[in-house]
């Protein structure tokens, strides 16, 4: 497996399904700046209208759809809905996440901590969700709302050492001095 970040703000994605999962996908998709989305249930619930607003569409998608989608996630369906549609996705060569499907998947949704830009992600490439979710929780308490202030702290100093033409190795030293403290209370 190789994590990759994606840029999800420019690419056609399509969420599949209904339910909890279905919803956690969507809030996973809009905090990621996926703009061009389209969530499609056969039989929505109140929750997933509301939530989806105009981008639902009720039913499921089409072959074309499907390939003129760079991403597609699932969550919810049945099986056969599911390995349907992923076969039709990989034969587009379009990227897969069926949730909790590991054998479906291309794609894996990492378990994240997200302040700002700055996000944590922890993957068991689909085998341990439970892991994947207390691993995140402890994450959570380590880098707490503080961090997206600290990243943007980061980010300036980067900016300020390149300006005046500081190599790679200076930047990361001046990083770590900074997020020093940060990382290891004792140090305050």
């Amino acid at each position: 497996m190789l994590p990759l970040a994606l840029d999800l703000s420019e690419w056609p994605v399509l969420l599949v399904g209904d339910g909890r999962a279905a919803l956690a996908r969507l809030d996973m998709l809009e905090a990621a700046g996926a703009r061009h989305l389209r969530v499609f249930a056969e039989a929505p619930s109140a929750a997933m209208r509301e939530r989806a607003g105009a981008r639902l569409v009720e039913r499921l998608p089409s072959d074309a759809e499907v390939a003129g989608a760079r991403v597609l996630f699932t969550a919810g369906l049945d099986d056969a809905n599911t390995e349907r549609l992923a076969a039709l996705a990989r034969a587009h060569r379009v990227l897969v996440n069926a949730e909790d499907v590991p054998p479906l998947c291309d794609a894996y949704a990492l378990a994240m901590v997200r302040r700002g830009n700055l996000v944590i992600g922890v993957s068991t490439e689909g085998r341990s969700p439970a892991v994947a979710r207390v691993l995140r929780e402890w994450l959570e308490q380590r880098f707490g709302p503080e961090w997206e202030a600290r990243f943007e702290q980061a980010v300036a100093l980067r900016q300020a050492l390149r300006a005046r033409g500081a190599e790679a190795t200076e930047i990361t030293g001046a990083t770590a001095e900074l997020l020093a403290p940060w990382l290891d209370p004792a140090r305050e």
